[in-house]
């Protein structure tokens, strides 16, 4: 992933350095093992302990030769070590190295995404407790519906995201899988409690089963589960982009002392931000559909998702670390405008009401198509001529029979509208 979307302590996971590092520590835990075991001198491990060690310009010059990285790693390590190189890789294969570290990698960018979708989630909180009672128009279609609140918007965002955090742990713990099981996985060289051993060192489970690669279904419910949590915050960006629009503004993106909108027209504020989120949360989807395309390969493997998952492991769990870290900033400083909020429920002078008086209607023993016709009958008068609703309904001679002129304001009560906001809230937040 290029530096401009790739924050420090991911990309450190990605570097060459960090994944021989990790390949290091496989092969020497195997060595522990089949020293236990007597397989192996103790001796013999504590030298390549002691020795061990790689060089990762010595590695690349190495794998032009060979075109294998894993033989290339293995040349430069035993040039570090000596003749008891000759002990390391005994039964396995690559994969064995190149599946646990991949697990190894996956599990810790996993940590770091879940880290941000707590602290994603307890900013989303906070607004939302903020403007519980906020009131603003919901939409459906984009057409205005009835009144809601900006604090529910948010707690409906937060148990999304809540939903996305429980996900990610649910694919960490699928994707926290090791192998040492040898060529096509039968342990032919090597014992499976040599796995055991590997895997518990570096904080894996043992697969049930392998087939000398560990089976891509994992893999692509973990990058699923990435392309669900970018689609998340690309529905956020989108609500956030729409009420920022001009004719709207509602909510904006926080913008900065000289900070510029356009090149050409120097009044622009635009929801950058946003629109960056929903651009990188197509990528994020489309290596889900790689990684799902990884899972049919010939026989007990190939390697056609090897080069699939160089590209998609470090790229997706990069991109969502930036977006969840761009998306925390840009929800803590959200500028709200309750007034613009207001402005904009009272722009069809009533007709948000609609609902509550034909339920009136309706409680006073009127069939609910008669009721409905006798109020959007007032109610397209006011799409088409204007006026004002509420006046309408009060004129109407066969609503006046049936409803108050106090039984219609009641209708057009905004608190008991939302009144049950603080139920929901406590059903979301009091859990």
């Amino acid at each position: 992933m290029i530096e401009r979307y790739t924050l420090p302590d991911m990309a450190f996971i990605w570097k060459p350095e960090n994944r021989f590092r990790i390949w290091l520590a496989i092969e020497i835990h195997a060595c522990e093992a089949l020293a236990q075991r007597n397989e192996i001198p103790q001796e013999a491990v504590d030298t390549i302990k002691k020795h061990a060690g790689f060089d990762v310009q010595r590695i690349d010059e190495i794998e032009k030769e060979v075109k294998h990285d894993v033989i290339a790693f293995l040349t430069s390590v035993a040039e570090h070590i000596g003749p008891e190189a000759r002990y390391m890789h005994l039964g396995m294969t690559s994969s064995d190295v190149l599946d646990t570290s991949f697990a190894v990698q996956l599990k810790d960018a996993s940590n770091l995404i879940i880290r941000e979708l707590e602290r994603f989630a307890e900013v989303l909180k906070q607004r939302a407790l903020e403007h519980k009672n906020t009131p603003v128009i919901g939409r459906t279609h984009g057409i205005h519906a009835e009144p809601t609140s900006f604090g529910l918007k948010l707690a409906n965002w937060y148990e999304e995201v809540n939903r996305n955090r429980v996900r990610m742990e649910q694919a960490r713990e699928q994707i926290s899988v090791g192998q040492i099981s040898g060529a096509v996985g039968v342990f032919a060289g090597i014992d499976v409690d040599v796995e055991e051993y590997v895997c518990d060192k570096l904080g894996l489970k043992p697969a049930r089963i392998s087939s000398q690669i560990i089976q891509r279904d994992r893999h692509a419910e973990f990058f699923t589960s990435l392309a669900i949590l970018a689609t998340t915050l690309e529905k956020i960006a989108t609500e956030i982009r729409h009420l920022q629009k001009t004719e709207t503004l509602e909510a904006e993106e926080y913008f900065s002392k000289g900070q510029k909108g356009s090149s050409a027209m120097p009044h622009k504020r635009n929801p950058v931000v946003s629109e960056q989120i929903c651009g990188l949360a197509r990528v994020v989807r489309a290596n889900a559909l790689a990684a799902m395309e990884n899972m049919p390969l010939w026989h007990e493997r190939d390697i056609s998702h090897s080069s699939v998952e160089r590209i998609i492991g470090p790229d997706s769990t990069i991109l969502v670390h930036y977006m969840l870290n761009k998306m925390i900033r840009l929800m803590e400083q959200l500028v709200v405008y309750p007034d613009n909020m207001k402005r904009n429920l009272e722009l069809t002078r009533g007709l948000v009401f609609s609902e509550h008086v034909l339920l009136a209607l309706t409680r006073k023993g009127v069939t609910r198509d008669e009721a409905y016709r006798m109020v959007q009958r007032n109610a397209m008068q006011v799409w088409e001529q204007g006026g004002d609703f509420i006046a309408l309904l009060k004129q109407d001679k066969d609503i006046k029979e049936l409803l108050s002129a106090q039984e219609i304001d009641q209708a057009f009560d905004l608190k008991k509208h939302l009144r049950n906001v603080d139920r929901i809230f406590e059903r979301v937040f009091e859990q």
